[in-house]
């Protein structure tokens, strides 16, 4: 009898475009959110996320059949695309909704990124996404996709190695006070953490073949998919600023302006 072959490993990236690392936060002035009038660029977590599908096909060579990078957000995100297809994807998939609508919440994510992978003909392997996107801090997409495909999952990656023999991967995760390795079954959801890789900057004549790379655009009703927004925001504000200290000449000065303060001793 002949050997079965190896299935080749498809990969799925997830991607968010959010407001610049490097851009100071400020609130809107309707207090419902963050201003959003500032540069955007691709979420941290998720550049992470997309240099280590790269690096896989690297490290396995032809293992690796394809990586496809999926974004939701308005037509703007292409550029968080092209940015992915530019590092190395081969082809991505748009979700597209309007500029004014507010950012989808992380169960309509998941449950997006279900719908996406179950229309995928030759499957998904591995789906690698941020941890977190730096504009919510939620942090839940990763393990809604996983709660809901009935998946291996590893989250906060520091270190992934994928074993298509036996069909495992072995994934090192960030937790408190060092690391804790965990072997997956595939199909598997990883999370990216930050000592994960340090990703590349696309070449220019990559970021030129990015243009001609394909990208599939979808909208919700495609999916079948509701954005209407669960949770209501009430207000969001700016942390008080904080008041100067002040300098003490010795330490009797300093009890006197702590018991000013109301501070006691206990």
């Amino acid at each position: 009898m002949r050997p079965s072959a190896i299935r080749l490993l498809n990969i799925l990236v997830p991607v968010k475009r959010a407001v610049d690392y490097s851009v100071k936060i400020r609130v809107n002035p309707q207090q419902t959110g963050i201003d959003l009038n500032a540069k955007h660029s691709m979420n941290p977590f998720d550049e992470i996320a997309v240099e280590e599908a790269v690096r896989l096909r690297e490290r396995m060579k032809d293992a690796v059949k394809s990586i496809k990078a999926v974004t939701i957000g308005p037509p703007k995100s292409i550029e968080t695309l092209r940015t992915a297809l530019a590092m190395g994807a081969d082809s991505s998939i748009h979700v597209e909704i309007p500029e004014s609508a507010p950012a989808p919440e992380p169960l309509a994510v998941a449950k997006t990124l279900q719908e996406i992978i179950k229309r995928q003909k030759d499957g998904v392997d591995v789906v690698i996404l941020g941890k977190q996107a730096i504009d919510d801090d939620l942090g839940m997409t990763g393990q809604m996709l996983a709660g809901l495909l009935g998946w291996s999952q590893a989250t906060f990656a520091s270190k992934v190695e994928i074993d298509t023999v036996k069909k495992e991967a072995l994934v090192t995760r960030e937790i408190d006070g060092g690391g804790q390795e965990v072997r997956c079954r595939l199909p598997v959801i990883i999370t990216t953490d930050l000592r994960l890789n340090e990703p590349r900057y696309a070449s220019l004549p990559n970021i030129m073949k990015a243009k001609k790379k394909p990208v599939e655009k979808l909208t919700p009703a495609d999916l079948g998919i509701d954005y209407t927004p669960q949770l209501e925001i009430l207000k969001v504000s700016e942390p008080p600023q904080r008041v100067g200290g002040g300098k003490v000449a010795n330490v009797d000065e300093l009890v006197a302006k702590l018991k000013e303060a109301g501070f006691t001793a206990v």
